[in-house]
């Protein structure tokens, strides 16, 4: 008989370990999710305070606490510091202008037609994200550290090269150059967008940089004869 007990304790005891087994991995995900939504909720309130009038001013993680409705002690669980909160956001910015723009590579050959629409990409996703082009115009970095500005300024240069390179490759593929050297027409075409992203911010987001460019393309195009 003490035998039997011994067998249901230790069935009954395995049935437990089963089931915590079970749930444990689901706690841990439930909590590694909720700790991902966190981040994700702090990374928006910043980018919505860099669109709103804050955005002009220095972002202070005490502004940026009262913004979530949490403590500076729950922002500094989830970033080390402010700078780790902009990394995440340059992070955004790299990550969603270069997957796209290898995209226009992978889709499209002509080489008037890739620059267009690398254009009308950096154009239109800063339009439709005005608090992280503060970020790409060097505005909100003005108050933080350096290498924030050194890497911004790395992925405008990646870009250049990115369209140097297209403009250079038509003459490979089609036996076709242009007047003038692919460098300066790299750094002209960038410079455009540059200053219409600048623009877009000065004007605290009234004039979209979108705005007109059918009418501004004929004027691109005649440079790239």
């Amino acid at each position: 008989m003490a035998f039997g007990s011994n067998n249901i304790v230790a069935k009954n005891s395995w049935i437990c370990f089963a089931v915590l087994a079970g749930v444990l991995p689901d706690m841990a995900e439930k909590e590694r999710t909720k700790k991902k939504n966190r981040r994700e909720e702090i990374l928006q309130a910043l980018a919505h305070m860099l669109e709103s009038s804050d955005g002009s001013q220095r972002i202070t993680t005490a502004k940026l606490a009262a913004n979530v409705g949490v403590s500076e002690a729950a922002l500094y669980r989830h970033f080390p510091s402010k700078t780790r909160m902009f990394d995440s956001l340059i992070e955004f910015i790299e990550d969603s202008l270069i997957s796209r723009i290898n995209l226009i590579l992978q889709d499209e050959k002509d080489t008037i037609t890739r620059i267009r629409l690398i254009l009308v990409l950096l154009l239109g996703f800063a339009e439709r994200n005005p608090g992280l082009t503060r970020i790409m115009t060097g505005h909100a970095l003005m108050f933080e550290q350096d290498r924030l500005q050194n890497r911004i300024n790395q992925l405008f240069e990646r870009i250049e090269v990115q369209l140097r390179q297209i403009l250079k490759e038509r003459k490979i593929r089609d036996g076709q150059g242009f007047t003038y050297d692919e460098s300066v027409l790299a750094s002209q075409l960038l410079a455009f967008c540059e200053g219409m992203l600048s623009r877009f911010v000065r004007s605290e987001f009234r004039y979209r940089p979108t705005t007109e460019f059918e009418v501004r393309w004929p004027l691109i195009l005649t440079q790239l004869q």
